[in-house]
């Protein structure tokens, strides 16, 4: 039968490859609080190593004076909300996120609106929610693209005015510390086997043959493999960065067709 087409936003190999694959896709899982695409590759002036849960960016200090002009807003251990992120997320393009409020919504006093924010990404205010008392407890769960090593914030704003932040930080790929990757081929493993539910001939086999990565000059592995890995073929794998460095991905079909990705990683002390 012909399958529905997936979509992706990662990078293009060569433009030999049919246009309903064309995409290799990967992630390396690394951090303490949240997972981005492109990995551990910091932005522009990136962040010292010491940074903490709750301290401050140039981009945050853009967007508080832009939001909230000079309002103190309690965070830490004086604030009424929490942020929890996992440790490790395996997939930067959605990490989940919980949202708790350490009181209820009541008439009296209650949570009015709510920002999740990731200081770094393109754009930094991913939402913006606006609540009522009606909820009886302001508790939310999502998930979010954090695209670099960022911040990740959530800012409340309680019905008497008052400003509550909780915050959250990766700590960035660790030098010498196993960290997890997916890798992902977009590619249609067509076995041979398949009938074009149009024509009623079989679809011509066409799969990844080889997939080859290395970390910088270092094979990781080479994998030999088959029709019977299934469509978009994914590996889960372990490596451990001892220096900053390029982890690229070599693949080969079976029609002699080759593209490539690759991720630039920053390893922390």
């Amino acid at each position: 039968m012909k399958r529905p087409r997936p979509t992706s936003m990662e990078s293009a190999p060569q433009n030999e490859i049919p246009a309903r694959r064309r995409f290799l896709s990967g992630t390396a899982a690394v951090g303490a609080a949240a997972l981005w695409p492109m990995a551990a590759r910091a932005a522009e002036g990136g962040l010292p190593t010491n940074t903490g849960h709750n301290d401050s960016s140039r981009q945050w200090e853009k967007l508080r004076d832009k939001l909230y002009g000079s309002r103190a807003i309690e965070h830490s251990d004086a604030s009424a909300l929490q942020l929890v992120i996992p440790l490790r997320a395996a997939y930067g393009a959605s990490v989940p996120v919980k949202f708790i409020t350490r009181v209820p919504q009541t008439k009296d006093r209650y949570l009015k609106q709510l920002r999740f924010i990731v200081d770094k990404n393109p754009s930094a205010i991913a939402a913006t929610l606006n609540l009522t008392p009606e909820l009886g407890q302001a508790n939310f769960e999502t998930r979010l693209r954090v695209d670099e090593y960022s911040h990740v914030r959530a800012i409340g704003e309680f019905n008497d005015g008052s400003l509550h932040m909780a915050s959250r930080l990766p700590e960035g790929l660790q030098r010498g510390q196993p960290t997890p990757v997916d890798l992902t081929v977009m590619h249609p493993n067509d076995t041979g086997f398949e009938l074009n539910n149009i024509t009623v001939m079989f679809i011509p086999p066409h799969f990844v043959r080889r997939i080859k990565v290395n970390y910088g000059d270092k094979l990781l592995f080479d994998a030999d493999q088959d029709f019977s890995v299934a469509e978009n073929p994914s590996w889960r794998f372990m490596f451990a960065a001892r220096e900053s460095g390029v982890l690229s991905a070599e693949v080969e079909d079976s029609k002699e067709q080759r593209f490539s990705g690759k991720l630039d990683l920053v390893a922390q002390a």
